[in-house]
């Protein structure tokens, strides 16, 4: 990038930092950018800092929210008694997509992965075991992905809620070995949830 401005050089090295995007889509994107009017980089910095000055994680369920608690949770048209367990917030966007599932969500905000020193500590496992104490569901749905970490994520959840009294389901129909929930299109998802089957402990 020797023959770009020190600026220019900047943007595309802070712009390639961002998953899945390489020096070439990072230069493009910087190029766009720089083509763009003065107001409307504005506007996309602008969005940027509202972002993170604005959007938290939801006080019951950790998914993004502008407040304290997220709409899903605050709305009464849930069904209260079933929770479906995700690793992140676009796992959510993803199965709301679908229009099939109308329960409520606990995202953990990862998977377990101790190659990677990442343990039950470093998820939202203690808060999901305090919920379900407190707020006592029929059914868990463990909708993790089916990769290593999602899989030995499962493992560990079934092991810690086996007493909870609810039935314990995990997604199956169509969702690929090693396959991410969030890239599963809206028939797949539908199918994963009917086709979901209950866990023996």
């Amino acid at each position: 990038m020797s023959g770009f401005p020190v600026s220019m050089r900047s943007l595309i090295e802070e712009l390639s930092r961002m998953p899945g995007i390489g020096p070439k889509s990072a230069q493009r994107l910087a190029f766009y950018i720089l083509r763009s009017s003065k107001e409307a980089a504005a506007a996309l910095s602008g969005a940027i800092l509202k972002v993170k000055d604005s959007v938290r994680f939801c006080n019951t369920c950790n998914n993004l929210s502008d407040e304290e608690t997220c709409e899903i949770c605050k709305s009464p048209s849930r069904n209260r008694s079933l929770l479906c367990i995700v690793e992140e917030p676009n796992d959510i966007i993803t199965i709301e997509r679908a229009g099939d599932f109308n329960g409520i969500y606990h995202v953990l905000l990862g998977s377990l992965s101790p190659l990677d020193g990442i343990g039950p500590s470093d998820l939202k496992i203690k808060e999901l075991l305090d919920r379900v104490k407190r707020e006592k569901f029929k059914e868990i749905i463990i909708a993790t992905d089916f990769n290593t970490e999602g899989e030995a994520t499962s493992l560990y959840l079934v092991r810690a809620l086996k007493s909870s009294g609810a039935v314990l389901t995990r997604v199956a129909y169509g969702i690929p070995v090693g396959g991410d929930l969030q890239y599963a299109d809206q028939a797949t998802i539908i199918k994963a949830f009917e086709g979901r089957r209950e866990i023996r402990v």
